[in-house]
């Protein structure tokens, strides 16, 4: 992983276990106070190491990925749940992780063979985030729901033709909120399992928003103060 929020919330992750800290000169001196030195590399090391293109600002972990948590792990933590519903793209889902956890998510739950492994690209659009919002990986989603649903949270599903998502209707409710890929929505077997159907309010002229941004804003309506 890399980028410097992302490395620095790795490093302050007691869970995370990390291989090698390298950073360039100048990168290495926004970490004197971290718990583990860097080895100090030339950046030239660091563009072979990360992505093609990776915007890596001088420092990068060679880290295990995190163990991944199940339903019964997350049900004591406060805040909503996030599911994705075949959501693939590892920068989206990184920027929904970084909302997540702005805005007090408990958890982030997808759907394991449709999802992404953790990589650079997601820890460093999540900015820290991966690192303090847990991810559940389920085989079927439509039984992780359910799941849910047995542990006394509401499930909405987000899509553009449902009403309107109001976070004081949920007052003193658990929620699991349900976003689809972009362009293909919520499935079918996803949407009926379900409990209720809800769109975000939009006053212009934009008939969707990007599955990142749309999780932000349903994400900030339903923990608003009332």
């Amino acid at each position: 992983m890399y980028g410097h929020h992302a490395v620095q919330a790795a490093l302050a992750n007691p869970e995370r276990v990390i291989h090698d800290f390298l950073a360039t000169r100048e990168a290495a001196a926004s970490f004197e106070n971290a718990s583990r030195k860097p080895q100090i590399v030339d950046r030239e090391r660091l563009d072979r190491l990360c992505e093609r293109d990776a915007v890596h600002q001088g420092v990068c972990l060679r880290v295990e990925p995190l163990e991944t948590l199940a339903i019964p792990d997350i049900v004591e933590r406060k805040g909503p749940v996030l599911v994705l519903d075949q959501v693939t793209d590892p920068r989206n889902i990184g920027a929904i992780l970084r909302s997540a956890a702005a805005f007090g998510a408990a958890a982030l739950l997808v759907q394991d063979r449709n999802a992404p492994q953790e990589s650079g690209a997601m820890a460093k659009a999540a900015s820290g985030a991966l690192d303090v919002v847990p991810i559940l990986r389920e085989v079927n989603l439509s039984r992780a729901l359910q799941a849910l649903q047995a542990e006394d949270f509401w499930v909405v599903g987000l899509d553009a033709g449902g009403t309107r998502l109001d976070g004081k209707s949920f007052a003193g409710r658990r929620v699991a909120l349900v976003l689809g890929a972009e362009g293909a929505g919520l499935r079918r077997l996803t949407r009926e399992t379900c409990d209720e159907i809800a769109s975000v309010y939009m006053p212009g002229d934009m008939e969707s928003l990007n599955v990142s941004n749309a999780a932000a804003v349903a994400l900030y309506e339903l923990v608003r103060p009332v």
